[in-house]
């Protein structure tokens, strides 16, 4: 159980993906805490069976069908949190992930590929799949921003992006995926900068690796056993296992809190097993 933070209590907290193995953590946590959670997510059900748990515990949440790259649904989503809540105090960029069509098979490119017709390469990747990654890593955090943060100009407030273990070293497999979380690394700096003088801070936090739904079938053999993948991981994570939801919680409640971390902007915290910091050897 984590300490309660005063300076959370009865101000508004935006998660776009918030239905989410991680997010809905986030937003669980954070309605614990005493602030009125809005789940934006494309499927308003599993939106709102999050919401749901919130209430039925006491706290106050609402959960909203929002397509963060639609600009019009992000700010149809916004007058409704802004009448129900009022104005956005803290926004969590959740919304992310993967496509297939942006996924190599091999970790490493051999001559010899070319003559296996059914082996996806990089030569092979679509422009669609790869766009899409883009758009919804990167782009959609952008929109979500333009729109919420708008109203922290007047007040101050708190935008915390999601990145990856891939952004600062690309992991092999998922290019665009890498490139995508590269970019919300960047530019949360740049946002941090932008924002300094209105009170804005920004900030990013970097998962280490946390099974989740879209990573399991990756992750898990049928029978639960670690994939080859896993195997490899697990071996360059000091601690010796995949992070679970709440392992993120304190981070997450130091960076929301403007008294613990009001001098912090511009960084990305890794949450990681120690992941980052090891070279192998």
């Amino acid at each position: 159980m984590f300490p309660k933070y005063k300076g959370l209590a009865g101000k508004t907290a935006v998660v776009t993906g918030g239905s989410g193995v991680l997010c809905q953590s986030m937003a669980k946590e954070l309605a614990r805490q005493g602030m009125q959670i809005a789940i934006l997510n494309r499927n308003q059900e599993k939106g709102q069976k999050v919401a749901d748990e919130i209430n039925q515990l006491g706290g106050t949440a609402m959960a909203l069908s929002c397509d963060v790259l639609d600009n019009e649904s992000v700010k149809h989503a916004y007058l409704v949190i802004q009448r129900e809540f009022g104005e956005c105090d803290l926004l969590i960029n959740g919304a992310g992930g993967n496509h297939p069509d942006a996924v190599t098979d091999k970790e490493i490119f051999e001559r010899g590929d070319f003559e296996n017709a059914s082996l996806k390469s990089f030569f092979d990747l679509e422009l669609q799949g790869f766009d899409h990654v883009f758009q919804l890593n990167l782009v959609g955090s952008l929109i979500s921003t333009q729109i919420f943060a708008k109203g922290m100009t007047q007040k101050g407030g708190t935008v915390i992006n999601i990145s990856s273990m891939s952004a600062p070293a690309p992991m092999t497999k998922v290019p665009a995926y890498s490139a995508a979380k590269a970019g919300i690394d960047n530019l949360t700096k740049w946002l941090a900068v932008h924002f300094a003088e209105v009170g804005i801070r920004v900030n990013a936090i970097a998962p280490g690796f946390f099974l989740t739904e879209q990573n399991r079938g990756l992750l898990l053999k049928e029978d639960g056993a670690l994939s080859e993948r896993a195997e490899k991981i697990i071996q360059h994570t000091p601690q010796r296992r995949f992070g679970q939801p709440e392992d993120l919680l304190g981070t997450l409640l130091w960076l929301a809190d403007e008294q613990s971390s009001r001098f912090v902007t511009g960084i990305t915290v890794p949450v990681d097993g120690g992941f980052m910091a090891y070279s192998g050897v």
